[in-house]
């Protein structure tokens, strides 16, 4: 089996934990650590605002999944972290514009939580994709 760590370009890089982790067999699957609303340079986009916020994650996610040679149509599942007392509505509504048509929607789980690792963060957002190896030749 093959793991490989990446930390990817146009995120930000910390030392204490990888942005993404691809396994290599029959299938291979890419797990996305935990994005959020911080742009390569660390800071929080859209402070306050939940709906800035999504946009930013699923940037990052977007950035994460293609370093592994993955797209948004791969994720097979999604968890997504809310701050308590934050309305997951304006987040809904930016996943739904940016899945759009796609077929196989993803499982999702959605927990509210009392906080993030930065208090600024409103929402936290990890995948799982999927990808044949016919598909990644």
């Amino acid at each position: 089996m093959n793991i490989e760590y990446l930390s990817p370009d146009g995120l930000h890089k910390n030392p204490a934990f990888s942005q993404v982790v691809v396994t290599r067999g029959e299938v291979f699957t890419v797990y996305v650590g935990g994005q959020n609303a911080a742009n390569s340079s660390g800071e929080v986009v859209g402070k306050g605002n939940m709906a800035l916020q999504a946009e930013q994650t699923f940037k990052n996610l977007e950035i994460a999944l293609s370093a592994a040679g993955a797209r948004l149509e791969n994720v097979i599942k999604w968890t997504v972290y809310v701050v308590h007392g934050q309305p997951p509505q304006p987040a809904f509504e930016v996943f739904q514009r940016v899945w759009g048509s796609r077929p196989n929607p993803p499982l999702v789980t959605m927990l509210f939580v009392a906080g993030l690792a930065n208090p600024d963060f409103l929402l936290e957002i990890e995948a799982i994709a999927a990808i044949s190896n016919q598909k990644s030749s």
